[in-house]
């Protein structure tokens, strides 16, 4: 921030008691530095001095920085009322402080800044005064969005999986103890579909491991599609095995959501020469319906899982439901 013309050239109007000597010493060493020193009168609420490093750094000349408005006004708009509500309640109660912020250029880009804030009172304890620093911290924030960035990444990988896209195992456990605690408390339904691709393990002796990763591409693909709210989760369960987990559903509409993914399936048109339920893969389908009034998930999961293999046993490529 710079100081209004009329204080421009005030070599003690940074410190008017407190350095004692040579001021242009002092003015000099304080605006060799990359921080870049200001200072604020409480009562008057104006710059009474800010290092002429502002102007290469934000584009602001040194005099525009007239008043704590001006400040205010060159931070960015979603920083604003946090920085400016935080650096005000602790000057009134006199306490040091340091703030980052985004500050604003004439051209509307910003320069992520660090003040930091030490609080001068008179002989009777009042606040007089706020003098500090500003640190040109961009490259630090930079890195540490970027950290951020891989850190989101590396929890997106750890709940997806690598071959399909589709949440993995682990993703689906934290959803389901969510979804299972919600269906608890609203009393509303919650259904749950697990597929089994049919005689898969006859599809990749017969064809080979890699179609058999693109045959569950392919399905996984297709079971993306059926996820179709936010809070529904298509995912990967392990092997050839699918599940679709559906807040809000009833027993009707998760069976419904089933025969469309039968259809689907068929419209893959995926050759298996091996199969006993036909020449094209298909899968069965287990779907239990609960609100979550008993027992626990795990409980719930397997009731599905046995709806699984009841379609299994009585022929495949067909769909077996429970209330439970």
């Amino acid at each position: 921030m710079t100081t209004p013309a009329t204080h421009a050239n005030d070599t003690a109007a940074f410190d008017p008691g407190s350095f004692e000597g040579d001021h242009a010493v002092y003015k000099t060493l304080l605006e060799s530095t990359n921080a870049i020193p200001w200072k604020i009168d409480w009562r008057s609420m104006r710059f009474g001095y800010i290092g002429p490093q502002i102007e290469p750094l934000l584009g602001w000349a040194q005099d525009s920085w007239m008043t704590v408005e001006d400040w205010a006004t060159r931070i960015h708009p979603e920083d604003r009322e946090r920085a400016v509500n935080f650096c005000v309640s602790q000057s009134q109660a006199g306490v040091d402080h340091e703030v980052d912020y985004r500050a604003l250029t004439p051209d509307g880009s910003y320069v992520w800044i660090r003040d930091v804030v030490h609080v001068v009172r008179d002989d009777n304890g009042e606040v007089d005064c706020l003098v500090g620093f500003m640190f040109d911290i961009s490259e630090r924030k930079q890195a540490e969005e970027e950290l951020l960035r891989l850190q989101r990444e590396l929890e997106r990988l750890s709940l997806t999986d690598g071959l399909t896209g589709l949440s993995n195992r682990r993703k689906f456990d934290q959803q389901l103890e969510l979804e299972w605690k919600e269906s608890r408390r609203s009393g509303k339904p919650l259904s749950l579909i697990v597929m089994d691709i049919d005689y898969f393990k006859q599809f990749n002796d017969l064809y080979g491991h890699i179609a058999g990763d693109e045959c569950l591409k392919a399905i996984g693909g297709m079971l993306k599609g059926f996820a179709r709210r936010p809070r529904d989760v298509a995912a990967r369960f392990g092997g050839e095995e699918f599940v679709l987990l559906l807040p809000d559903t009833d027993q009707d509409e998760a069976r419904k959501l089933a025969e469309e993914c039968t259809r689907a399936i068929a419209g893959l048109d995926i050759a298996h020469e091996d199969s006993q339920a036909g020449c094209r893969v298909t899968a069965s389908f287990g779907i239990g319906t609960t609100v979550a009034a008993w027992t626990d998930p795990r409980a719930f999961l397997e009731i599905v899982d046995q709806q699984l293999y009841a379609a299994k046993r009585n022929g495949r490529n067909r769909i077996a439901a429970e209330i439970a």
